[in-house]
């Protein structure tokens, strides 16, 4: 064995070691020398503890203890003990003892590095390009070891559930066909074939659904997915998926199945609270309350329809958004009646992003809800104003927020945005809260107004509601399906469905989605072909490990919670990726690169 090699971990040393001899390799987390004494906080990835080097007890050390600096690799020899009365760290595990060092070795030095690692508060200042540029460093961080860690738990505890369920865990290929799912595809050149390309998996969808075929029965994966679209804080390129997929199963049985893992991991790793049983929602009534299909359910404030109250109230902009078969409707800011007339803006401009004409608003009085502050007083009769009140049950120093337009969902748009902004502005986010809820009966089929066709809700393998199929040629628009998502805190945590396992079925689906019969046999004629060889009825979900982390951490970014991110526009600064290749490969893959001109034009 090496003189070097460690006998214990720095974080699991307390006064049980007292008087022990120890080995210790870790990194200098903190070096504070005053001449003839040295401390060395040093640390790996169990925690810190802190070695001292005295030149009254090692005066052949403190030459050396006084040339080091963070982040060179040690190796140190010496003895427990307590600390000194009066000097112990309550912040550190290992706070009342140290080690009095016999012996260093540097293994490693360390050139100065480009952030201090050891001063948490001052790495909320560093720029985020240059953390992942050095990623590596960064993830010395306890707190970055700590998300690993957490990461890790999780994976092992989802593992050790559905492995006790029966589960096979079972990996499917990341070279495959590209098919229609979404968003783009990132493909990969056949070098064998030039003009022929692998793509890289936006999800193991149909992989999945052919191992019921082959009777798994029940599988799962955690699976890495590859998505080329816009970058945004909750999302990534490439992420990290559980994929499940059961046969013989029903909606409800796989709800509870989701429901019981989640509860599994938050009562093992977290101490947040969260409801039980999950509450549920249809996709309806979610929009009706929340106007998204994604709510934050840790506060009310729900969406108050006021078409019967303003139904012909002579005021234009009602009437015509109702008469055009749009809504009015409106959220109740508790205490907004204060707010300054810029203020009031600010929300106005919150709606207006997101597609209304404006935002109306009535203010009440406090004490006295009798007297409102309102520009729609000079268009709405007493009686309309106060049974607009009534029905947002409003309360003294409220502040009523009205949108009204002729498309219900930019109404819904505009005041899910400002309900969450009135939510965060009122402290009811609670960020010790995981609000876990299920949207079920989704639309099968969204219409796309700038393509002229119909597309998927989620994707296009799921199953709709078998009472609906009579209207998938006749009123796709009335079709729903057997798909549902767990949502947390506002963002979408898992989606699934029950599947199409009936080829016909499959082949009206693909129909009404513009796909032809001629495109159906080239990209999933394995598909339809394996659904004629007696499929079970089957269905699954996939929760997002990497927003799963992010809900358990109160992390806004999901880049801290991945090892290694990109930052936007898919971008590695760590590696320098993507980068030019030689014209060597190019031609080998039969590729040319168009001039940037012309590619525009394309």
């Amino acid at each position: 064995m090496s003189d070097w090699q460690r006998t214990v971990e720095c974080g699991v040393l307390g006064e049980a070691e007292e008087n022990q001899q120890v080995q210790l390799n870790g990194w200098a987390h903190k070096v504070r020398t005053f001449g003839d004494l040295v401390f060395i906080d040093l640390r790996d990835r169990t925690g810190i503890v802190q070695v001292v080097v005295d030149r009254e007890e090692t005066p052949e050390l403190v030459n050396t203890a006084n040339t080091l600096r963070s982040e060179f690799v040690l190796s140190i020899q010496g003895t427990v003990r307590k600390r000194m009365p009066g000097t112990e760290n309550p912040r550190l595990q290992t706070g009342s003892i140290e080690v009095a060092a016999k012996q260093i070795t540097v293994l490693n030095p360390s050139r100065h590095i480009p952030f201090q690692i050891s001063d948490e508060e001052q790495m909320q200042n560093v720029d985020e390009s240059l953390r992942v540029k050095y990623r590596y460093l960064d993830l010395r961080r306890p707190k970055m070891f700590q998300m690993l860690q957490l990461r890790h738990s999780v994976i092992k505890i989802i593992r050790d559930l559905l492995d006790a369920e029966g589960f096979l865990e079972i990996e499917t290929p990341l070279f495959t066909r590209s098919t229609p799912e979404g968003a783009r595809d990132y493909l990969v050149p056949y070098r064998l074939q030039p003009g022929l390309f692998y793509a890289l998996p936006q999800s193991p969808q149909q992989y999945k659904q052919l191992l019921m075929v082959a009777g798994v029965e029940k599988y799962f994966q955690i699976a890495h997915c590859f998505r080329d679209e816009s970058q945004r804080s909750d999302r990534q390129p490439e992420f990290t998926q559980l994929d499940v997929e059961m046969s013989f199963v029903t909606q409800e049985q796989i709800l509870q199945l989701i429901e019981r893992i989640m509860t599994t991991v938050v009562e093992q790793v977290s101490t947040k609270t969260f409801p039980r049983p999950f509450p549920r929602f249809t996709y309806d009534e979610a929009m009706a309350l929340y106007g998204t299909d994604k709510p934050d359910i840790r506060f009310g404030l729900t969406l108050t329809d006021l078409g019967s109250a303003v139904s012909r109230c002579g005021f234009s902009v009602f009437d015509s958004a109702l008469e055009a078969g749009g809504t009015v409707k409106a959220v109740r800011y508790p205490g907004g009646a204060s707010l300054s007339r810029k203020e009031v803006d600010a929300l106005a401009a919150l709606c207006k992003e997101a597609g209304a004409g404006g935002l109306a608003t009535i203010a009440v009085a406090q004490p006295n809800p009798d007297e409102i502050k309102s520009a729609l007083s000079k268009h709405l009769a007493p009686a309309v104003m106060q049974q607009i009140l009534q029905n947002c049950q409003a309360e003294p120093d409220d502040l009523i927020c009205i949108v009204a337009h002729q498309n219900p969902k930019t109404v819904a748009a505009a005041l899910s945005r400002l309900r969450l902004e009135i939510g965060a502005r009122c402290g009811l986010r609670n960020r010790d809260t995981l609000a876990f809820c299920f949207v079920t009966d989704f639309p099968l089929v969204q219409w796309n107004q700038e393509e002229n066709r119909w597309e998927p809700e989620h994707h296009p393998f799921t199953m709709p509601l078998e009472e609906h199929f009579e209207f998938l040629e006749s009123d796709p628009g009335k079709v729903r399906a057997q798909c549902y998502d767990l949502v947390c805190n506002g963002q979408e945590s898992a989606s699934g469905s029950i599947r199409i396992h009936r080829a016909d079925i499959q082949a009206r689906v693909f129909a009404l989605l513009g796909i032809s019969e001629e495109v159906q046999r080239a990209q999933f004629g394995h598909l339809l072909d394996a659904f004629s060889y007696g499929a079970p009825p089957h269905g699954g979900f996939a929760p997002g490990i990497d927003r799963l982390i992010m809900n358990l951490l109160d992390e806004p970014n999901i880049r801290e919670v991945i090892a290694f991110p990109k930052m936007g526009l898919g971008y590695d600064p760590m590696m320098d990726a993507p980068a030019p290749v030689d014209q060597k490969q190019l031609k080998e893959l039969g590729l040319i690169i168009a001039p940037p001109q012309q590619a525009r034009k394309e």
